[in-house]
């Protein structure tokens, strides 16, 4: 025991030769369930009676809707519905709701173009590429796209035909070009407004690094792409989003009609627990206080880079009390900005071993969350965050005492 408990303390047990050799047995394995999968499904419908990507049938449903010129009816669950099902031939599928904003229909109106597989691969393929661009040009190095590639939040993301993959890789992106190009840096946090949930802790980090061209550069973004979709879709379809943001705040998000065991926030924690929704929001919002003060706090610092944008990364996951597994691929982009602050600096006492956990957690998150009521998602989250806000404190403090480096535990 005492040899397992260093282990763990050390991170020694996760050498480059297990690191790969996990990465491609999982690799592979999914790889041969998701092609099992298909072989055994009829055409687009899988066996239990779902689309082949789930969730990609209402991007392509909203996508033929806005062909037909009717965007609007994207947001009124009957009429999506209604359109989904058609997709298949008028087949019964469940019903996947429509939430974004109109300027996504940008999106769906492209894959809509061709038939329902070729869509559902030009986008998965597209935006997997985007990720994994993102995350090499994050941590360079001959394993990262193997173990980027092999993360479990990737095989989620890929069933569910869902975007985790173009979030990952807008932010991750936007973080890699902050330094560099803060322009290019703020188109991209502007192009993220798609999925604002995620955008809550960004103006803190901008605005307490004094990130001032990224920050116009976002802002003139989104008004770009409000004003495009103001021109082409009319001001019908905003008006039907905002009044369907009621629905998916009461079922979706309040009454759980996604699962609590899917969505990875304290919000959903307390919900599954019990609790009633002022108390979950109350939690949720002493939680996003929480982050916004030690983000403004970091930000405003002088942490290294990399810590920032982990925590970042990581904060954004835990800010919001709509967070599914298959957005855990963002907590990819974390994951690599810390590894390289450690392959850099050092790593401490049990770093890598909670590296490890951060990138296997989405495998196994979501079946024992429904199992147990026990959320390791979130638990391994807030977890990871600490340990982030821990680093930079005993950074600075090695550096005020004049510590020539940090030697891995």
């Amino acid at each position: 025991m005492t040899h397992f408990w260093q282990g763990l303390r050390s991170g020694e047990w996760l050498t480059p030769a297990r690191a790969r050799g996990y990465s491609l047995i999982l690799l592979a394995l999914c790889v041969l369930a998701m092609a099992g999968w298909i072989a055994v499904s009829d055409g687009p419908i899988d066996r239990n009676g779902k689309p082949i990507g789930t969730d990609f049938s209402n991007v392509y449903a909203a996508g033929r809707l806005t062909w037909q010129d009717r965007p609007s009816d994207a947001y009124a669950p009957a009429r999506q519905h209604a359109a989904e099902k058609a997709v298949f031939g008028g087949r019964e599928v469940p019903f996947y709701g429509w939430h974004y904003p109109p300027f996504f229909f940008a999106v769906a109106v492209l894959v809509a173009a061709v038939p329902y597989g070729w869509g559902l691969s030009i986008w998965l393929i597209a935006s997997f590429a985007a990720y994994l661009t993102a995350i090499r040009a994050i941590l360079p190095g001959p394993e990262t796209l193997l173990i980027a590639a092999a993360f479990p939040a990737v095989f989620i993301n890929i069933g569910h035909g869902q975007n985790g993959f173009l979030t990952a890789a807008l932010l991750g992106g936007a973080l890699h070009w902050l330094d560099r190009r803060p322009w290019l840096a703020g188109v991209l946090i502007g192009l993220l407004a798609y999925k604002p949930q995620f955008g809550v802790l960004i103006p803190v980090a901008l605005l307490a690094g004094g990130r001032w061209n990224s920050i116009g550069a976002a802002v003139a973004t989104m008004i770009a792409l409000v004003a495009v979709s103001f021109a082409t879709l009319g001001s019908e379809v905003w008006h039907a989003f905002i009044d369907s943001m009621n629905f998916t705040q009461t079922v979706v998000l309040e009454q759980g009609g996604t699962g609590w065991e899917k969505i990875q926030s304290i919000f959903s924690a307390v919900r599954m627990w019990g609790a009633s929704v002022p108390i979950a929001y109350a939690i949720q919002g002493a939680l996003l206080v929480t982050l916004a003060a030690s983000m403004a706090w970091l930000w405003h610092g002088d942490a290294a880079f990399e810590l920032k944008a982990a925590a970042l990364a990581a904060g954004s996951l835990l800010a919001t009390p709509y967070v599914l597994d298959y957005d855990l691929v963002v907590l990819a982009v974390a994951i690599a900005f810390f590894a390289r602050h450690g392959l850099c600096c050092g790593f401490r006492d049990f770093e890598i071993s909670l590296l490890a956990a951060a990138w296997t957690v989405p495998l196994v998150s979501r079946g024992i969350a429904g199992a147990t009521g026990i959320p390791p998602g979130l638990l391994v989250l807030l977890a990871f965050y600490v340990v982030i806000l821990r680093r930079a404190i005993l950074d600075r403090a090695s550096l005020a005492i004049g510590e020539p480096g940090i030697a891995q535990a």
